[in-house]
């Protein structure tokens, strides 16, 4: 059995451009899907937050018309439900990560708010990275990449072949303009050797020990790819 560590934001909302506070969280399948792979191979998860604050799951995510249908909303719901771990997080500043033996990050509009500028979830990402285990980030979570620059403001993610949410799928969501940046620009700026699929549908990218998902439906075969190395 092996220990994994789900790092969710903490946030509820997202700040836009205009100050307004878009309501947010993590993302429903992000977490469900892979939270699902792991624990059906009968592997252990822990979910840490900023501060181990309870992670708000993003309402729009729930809505049938971003599932896929009323039956995958119930699915998503009941797995949520059913994850205690998501009512007792423990805080990004206390993991040991000699105690896990792979890092996953779920996406949602969260992160943007906070994981990009989170200080305790820079050093994890970095310590994790260097470690050789399976680091999986998808969809707005490759925001959190950002707080992995030094005080040069270099990263050891430089380079890296990775994706994540693209500017054309934030623009299909509304959000493109609104937002005070772009998660695929900013990653791309780090800098990242960026590539993209189609919108919508399953993309990853592996390189090394990093494996990331362009958007929700990548969720799970990131976890499916990271499954495949642990024990």
């Amino acid at each position: 059995m092996a220990r994994v560590l789900f790092v969710l934001t903490g946030a509820s909302y997202w700040t836009l451009k205009d100050g307004h506070r878009h309501p947010t969280g993590y993302w429903a399948e992000e977490f469900a899907s892979p939270f699902s792979v792991f624990t059906e191979a009968g592997h252990e998860v822990t979910v840490a937050t900023p501060d181990g604050v309870i992670p708000v799951v993003d309402a729009m995510s729930l809505r049938p018309r971003m599932t896929g249908g009323e039956e995958a909303s119930v699915k998503l719901e009941g797995i949520i439900e059913e994850a205690e771990q998501l009512r007792h997080p423990v805080s990004i500043k206390r993991v040991n990560l000699d105690d896990y033996d792979a890092v996953y990050y779920p996406g949602g509009h969260g992160p943007m708010e906070d994981l990009a500028s989170d200080a305790d979830s820079g050093l994890l990402l970095r310590r994790a990275l260097a470690s050789g285990k399976p680091l999986g980030i998808v969809c707005h979570a490759p925001a959190a990449l950002l707080a992995t620059r030094d005080e040069k403001g270099d990263t050891p993610f430089a380079d890296y072949r990775v994706t994540g949410f693209s500017n054309e799928e934030e623009e299909g969501v509304g959000f493109a303009d609104k937002a005070k940046w772009l998660m695929e620009d900013e990653v791309r700026a780090l800098p990242t050797n960026y590539s993209r699929g189609p919108v919508w549908e399953p993309y990853t990218v592996v390189d090394r020990n990093l494996y990331t998902g362009q958007n929700p439906a990548s969720s799970g075969p990131v976890a499916e790819e990271m499954l495949k190395v642990l024990s």
